[in-house]
């Protein structure tokens, strides 16, 4: 199959064409950053091969000159991917970084942007750009920067190389170096519309789109992810505990904690973390935002539960989900879970 330059999501061709339709006074170093699956990697490589296309239509690349052919074929010499080599290799390439001819390439891929890969540039910034044009280096994501990373990256943002646009994508910015942020301009993307995300799953081959825009908070792509995975809209562990904790019956954690041990950690507090917000919504008599189909369980536990209760329990697990990668005890974590979430929902008075 032939590789193709990277496309902008149908509700994205609005803003791309105002944003890249005007490049006379193009910043050299842009965040673009919105809600987690709603395409903003695609939308920074969509960009990249639009600054690098030789014939650009309102901005966007023509997909036929040659530089979107050296685009398309991943060969381009003047666009630069950085990213963790551990996405890189789902990607099914290797990380342009210097670590390919060392020891280290051999360990497991790093999860991190290491600051060789940033260090690796300095010859490509001393090279002048092919054909005189943009020199484009999108990096992905941006939260992957650790410390020195992240202040190797700032230094060259301070004394940008010339010609050079920096295409940075987070879903969080928040969790950046202030520094960082303050040298870039900030471009955010916004969650589709419903109508929009539903027909373009449906195009996808998702019949039934909303629940499963529901359970990933409107982001198409994300929603498209779990349609693909064989799980349903709303697990079945899922719809069990609320069923438990529920009913008047005292709730036995046991079965909770042996769904949540099957699961990666990430995918299951993701999970309790999208219920936690439909249950306090409940307790303020407003409709779920995640799992409609628990709304009726949803709305007695939330109803019945102390707010403080569900409000340290949400806490507790976006604390979780900060250490999600690298648990301790994995085992141990899905027992104390399923124990707290059970007591956090239990009836107050």
């Amino acid at each position: 199959m032939t590789a193709s330059v990277p496309q902008f999501l149908p509700w994205q061709l609005d803003q791309a064409h105002a944003w890249l339709g005007n490049r006379e006074r193009f910043a050299h170093a842009w965040l673009i950053h919105g809600l987690t699956g709603i395409g903003k990697t695609r939308f920074a490589l969509a960009a990249a091969a639009g600054l690098l296309c030789e014939s650009p239509k309102d901005g966007l690349a023509c997909g036929t000159c040659a530089a979107c052919q050296w685009v398309a074929a991943g060969n381009h010499p003047d666009l630069r991917r950085i990213r963790p080599d551990a996405i890189a290799a789902l990607e099914g390439e290797d990380a342009e970084s210097a670590e390919s001819t060392s020891s280290a390439s051999k360990k497991t891929p790093s999860k991190d942007i290491r600051v060789e890969q940033l260090r690796s540039l300095h010859t490509w910034f001393n090279t002048a750009t092919h054909r005189g044009g943009y020199r484009v280096a999108v990096l992905y994501p941006a939260h992957a920067l650790n410390q020195i990373s992240a202040n190797a990256l700032l230094k060259v943002l301070e004394e940008p190389p010339e010609h050079t646009v920096f295409l940075l994508v987070s879903d969080a910015p928040d969790r950046l170096l202030p520094t960082l942020v303050s040298r870039c301009r900030r471009l955010p993307l916004a969650v589709p519309e419903r109508e929009q995300s539903a027909n373009w799953l449906q195009s996808q081959g998702i019949d039934t789109p909303n629940p499963w825009l529901d359970a990933a908070g409107g982001a198409p792509l994300r929603a498209l992810e779990a349609a693909q995975s064989g799980e349903a809209a709303c697990p079945q562990w899922l719809e069990s505990l609320a069923r438990m904790v529920a009913s008047p019956a005292l709730p036995d954690p046991g079965p909770t904690a042996d769904a949540l041990e099957k699961l990666p950690v990430a995918v299951w507090v993701d999970t309790l973390q999208r219920w936690f917000v439909d249950l306090m919504l409940a307790a303020h008599n407003t409709p779920a935002r995640y799992y409609p189909s628990l709304s009726k369980l949803s709305h007695q536990v939330g109803s019945a539960a102390a707010p403080q209760a569900l409000a340290d329990a949400a806490r507790w697990l976006a604390q979780q989900r900060a250490l999600a990668e690298h648990p301790l005890n994995a085992k141990l974590l899905a027992h104390t879970a399923a124990q707290r979430i059970i007591a956090a929902c239990a009836r107050c008075g």
